[in-house]
């Protein structure tokens, strides 16, 4: 929506008060907007949201969505998550009020080209990388989006000379009708399909680089079916990433034991794998998709290595919490579908008590529920999905080799993996599906899984 450049005495409505929503309103009342907030939550549920408001001035509209709130309105933001088919959303389209989104106004207003990085997996750890590179170049940047950082209100920092890297999620780009101007697909996998069809949900991926034009860049993961499909599709110069093969053209690659950025078709070596600090041949396709981005921002080859070699993780990602008696505790609260989990196992060598469960996403438990078999001593479930990953687990072969106990909740999960475990193993909390059963993200989730852990070290 990029008529709304003057937004003084606009009425404006803010959907949904997170992260986003708070730096709508901060900013939106800053350019002189009327702005309403409209939540459906009560307002005893939103004590820190609203103090985060305070003095905007903006009018509140809670305990609902109400019609009105968007149907008088001249324009509407709508933070993401915030459902499409909300009755207020399809009254105000239908009456033709432009509806967007905070990814879409930053882009409008950001003076300075922007790095937008997006993927089913990935793109935290990725975009987290790329920031830690910019910061050893020394070179003026900023970092924010989908990683709990208020894009709008960095405005105000930034020049065009600012190097400017955003974490995009799928809901996110749902509402933007351009893209960014360097573009990072980390891979496409089956993910959020209680909310989205398979076709659905990668078009929504595709929309990072769908509006690029000819001068813009796009950096795509050979190795992953559908972002190396995009690579036909993307109307600028276009770079790959792979870490088993030869990538065509220029980009980043895996070589032997060597992290390589090539450029004009040379290839030069950037840091080793095992100088690599993060776990799984998944954080080396991230390390690779940095590089490559970092590279095309013009950060030297030696700051990247030494971000890389620095570089021990971002919080409930394949992170070390406390090793009890021998045993690791290892939080990985983002996991929540399958793949991630998947990908999480095959990061370690040691013996596995896997703690899986939460709220399904309608996604396949087939291969996840035979590499459990495989790997893990003991599996634990707990949650809403808790019968779901049991009976995968019991459907695999050689299930009675396993452990497997359910539970209701994190806590009583991580008794009962303290009751099994064994010294050198590694108790992995991935559990395969989303927090939603029982708690507002996967961060509090993961919150939750820490203190359970820390309430074992005491003891």
């Amino acid at each position: 929506m990029t008529d709304m450049q003057n937004l003084l005495e606009a009425r404006v409505t803010v959907v949904g008060l997170g992260i986003e929503g708070i730096d709508l309103v901060r900013f939106l009342t800053s350019e002189g907007a009327r702005v309403t907030v409209s939540d459906a939550r009560p307002p005893e549920q939103l004590t820190d949201q609203l103090a985060a408001i305070e003095g905007t001035g903006a009018r509140l509209s809670l305990g609902a969505n109400r019609l009105e709130d968007c149907t008088e309105a001249d324009a509407i933001y709508v933070s993401q998550g915030v459902p499409a088919a909300l009755p207020a959303l399809r009254a105000a389209e239908e009456k033709g009020i432009p509806i967007s989104s905070m990814l879409e106004l930053f882009l409008d207003r950001c003076p300075a080209p922007v790095a937008g990085i997006t993927g089913s997996a990935g793109k935290t750890t990725t975009t987290s990388l790329v920031g830690a590179m910019l910061d050893a170049s020394g070179v003026d940047h900023v970092v924010g989006g989908n990683i709990g950082v208020g894009l709008l209100s960095q405005l105000a920092h930034i020049s065009p000379t600012t190097k400017v890297v955003v974490e995009m999620s799928h809901t996110q780009l749902s509402r933007v009708a351009r893209s960014p101007e360097l573009a990072c697909v980390t891979n496409v996998t089956p993910n959020h399909l209680d909310q989205f069809s398979w076709d659905d949900y990668v078009d929504l991926k595709r929309r990072v680089f769908k509006y690029q034009g000819p001068e813009d860049r796009a950096v795509f993961n050979y190795d992953d079916p559908v972002a190396r499909s995009f690579m036909d599709e993307a109307p600028g110069h276009v770079y790959a990433t792979s870490r088993t093969q030869r990538i065509p053209g220029d980009g980043a690659m895996l070589d032997g034991d060597r992290v390589m950025r090539v450029k004009g078709g040379r290839a030069t070596a950037v840091v080793s794998r095992d100088e690599i600090r993060l776990r799984g041949e998944h954080n080396v396709e991230n390390v690779l998709s940095a590089v490559a981005v970092a590279g095309l921002l013009g950060v030297p080859d030696e700051a990247a290595a030494r971000a890389v070699r620095a570089f021990t993780g971002v919080q409930h990602r394949l992170e070390p919490v406390a090793t009890i008696e021998g045993v690791q505790y290892i939080n990985d609260s983002i996991a929540t579908a399958p793949e991630r989990t998947l990908a999480g196992m095959r990061a370690f060598n040691e013996p596995l008590v896997l703690l899986l469960g939460g709220r399904d996403k309608n996604l396949p438990t087939r291969v996840l529920g035979e590499e459990a078999v495989r790997r893990c001593r003991a599996v634990i479930t707990f949650g809403e999905a808790s019968d779901l990953y049991a009976s995968a687990i019991r459907d695999a072969e050689g299930s009675e080799r396993v452990t497997l106990r359910q539970v209701a909740d994190v806590s009583a999960a991580v008794e009962a993996a303290a009751q099994v475990a064994r010294a050198g193993d590694v108790v992995l909390f991935s559990p395969a599906g989303t927090s939603f059963d029982a708690y507002r993200n996967f961060e509090a989730r993961g919150r939750a899984f820490r203190e359970a852990v820390h309430g074992l070290e005491a003891r």
